[in-house]
């Protein structure tokens, strides 16, 4: 295979920089090429998408919800290939990939056509007779840069709301990543999307299209979803022309787990919050706290659980964790799993790359890992690691536990498993975090607001919060 990918700038496919490979994580072997785009593609999709504003923003919400839901019908047509390119592209598992996960994607942009063509109106009396009422407008461009973990959900989740509710795009997606935004801009040419509303540009961040993107004077505002360092970088970058920022960063996140749990679902909820998506998750759950008494029979179930998950060929549908991005990333979590052993933490379980047979030799496989014997103040308890680690911790009580929850400079999403139902209130209230899931992991409402606190992000997308991240209001008075 050789996918020779492309810009989509002004409803066209262009050339434009530098090309640099695409490697396929599960074997290290090129599988293609994409442009490094720069000052000049980014131009030149910004101007598309300014020129073709003019007509899109204006245009009447279920207008735009009639091209938009052709944009989703297409999506779910071309599911299987989609599921293809996103596994070439991560190295996760086809088998997560599922159907599901395609009509997850199609219903990013279907839920938001819908919901802008159907938003109610505001309208505020006073007593003395004036009536107030409040207009939304689409901000202008909107540059949206994606990651590289699940790249189709992630792109759709910012195109929806974007496009619905009157902006025009220009989409920078992750460098190691460029095959499923590339079969989107096909989608988006097939269902009629007019030139220049949907633009997607290939390319690195710093002095390339990502910084490029986010200086430009004519984009109005930036969501992005990525590492805090980067978000930190972005927002000085974009600070000289006040651009809107929406950005949702890392995690690391605490998977509670209390004694009257029901151990079966626990374990459950727990191998599927560690090493989804080889736990290269913003959302994972990678720290474990158990309550003492249920600690050791925990621990050993567990890490039997990890030991058996099967690693290997993304293709094959009995495959339960694929490989790591690249080999860069892989041993940057090995090196994690290196110091944590020298502070003096335990691996129970895994802690080392895997080489597998035949073509697969040269992917970057690990074996899901499980630590014991850290201290709350180590690296490995700290900093987002992304990759399949986790460190299981017992505690004592309630507030102990919260404590160490929150004493992390993140704050995305929680677990908290427990059968007393008064408990999961009180603690999930607790949790400073943008999501707490009870007795679950990723369960998703599109309705509801999502997004991280403290170095986990600024703002919220989904459902009305995503209306205020995409549009401007603006408020009418009319006199007596």
């Amino acid at each position: 295979m050789n996918y020779e990918v492309k810009h989509f700038i002004n409803g066209e496919f262009v050339d434009g920089g530098q090309r640099f490979p695409i490697i396929y994580p599960a074997t290290g072997e090129q599988i293609g090429s994409a442009p490094a785009g720069g000052e000049a593609e980014i131009d030149a999709a910004v101007a598309a998408a300014r020129t073709a504003f003019k007509a899109w923003g204006p245009m009447k919400p279920s207008e735009r919800r009639k091209i938009l839901n052709r944009f989703a019908d297409a999506i779910e047509a071309h599911g299987d290939e989609l599921a293809r390119l996103e596994t070439l592209d991560v190295g996760r598992p086809l088998r997560e990939n599922s159907r599901v996960y395609i009509e997850r994607t199609a219903a990013n942009i279907r839920f938001f056509a819908d919901f802008a063509a159907m938003l109610p109106s505001e309208a505020y009396p006073m007593e003395n007779g004036y009536i107030n009422y409040v207009l939304r407008h689409p901000l202008g461009v909107a540059g949206l840069i994606t990651p590289w973990n699940v790249p189709l959900l992630l792109e759709t989740w910012k195109v929806g709301p974007a496009l619905a509710f009157g902006n025009t795009v220009v989409l920078k997606p992750a460098e190691w990543t460029p095959l499923g935004a590339w079969k989107l801009s096909q989608l988006a040419q097939e269902a009629g999307l007019p030139p220049g509303v949907f633009n997607v540009v290939h390319g690195f961040g710093p002095n390339s299209a990502g910084e490029f993107l986010v200086r430009h004077p004519d984009v109005n505002m930036i969501s992005f979803t990525g590492e805090t360092v980067t978000g930190q970088a972005i927002m000085a970058n974009a600070a000289p022309t006040l651009k809107r920022l929406s950005f949702e960063l890392g995690g690391k996140g605490a998977n509670i787990i209390f004694a009257d749990a029901d151990l079966e679902r626990a374990l459950d909820v727990s191998v599927r919050a560690a090493f989804f998506n080889q736990g290269e998750f913003c959302l994972a759950g990678p720290r474990i706290f158990v309550e003492r008494s249920l600690y050791e029979r925990f621990l050993e179930a567990f890490a039997e659980r990890a030991r058996a998950i099967r690693v290997g060929d993304p293709m094959d549908p009995e495959t339960q964790m694929g490989a790591l991005i690249n080999h860069e990333h892989l041993e940057r979590v090995l090196g994690f799993v290196e110091r944590a052993v020298k502070d003096g933490a335990r691996i129970v379980a895994g802690g080392q790359r895997l080489e597998l047979p035949g073509p697969l030799r040269g992917g970057s496989f690990m074996a899901p890992t499980v630590i014991t014997d850290v201290k709350h103040e180590d690296e490995i308890c700290q900093r987002e690691v992304f990759g399949p680690v986790v460190t299981v911790t017992p505690f004592d009580d309630e507030a102990e536990v919260i404590e160490w929850a929150n004493g992390t400079r993140y704050g995305l999403s929680a677990v908290v498993q427990t059968r007393e139902i008064h408990r999961a209130h009180r603690v999930a209230a607790a949790l400073q975090v943008g999501t707490v899931w009870v007795n679950d992991f990723f369960v998703r409402d599109l309705r509801v607001p999502f997004g991280g606190m403290k170095h986990s992000g600024i703002g919220r997308e989904g459902g009305r919060y995503s209306l205020e991240v995409f549009t401007e209001p603006s408020n009418i008075c009319i006199a007596v």
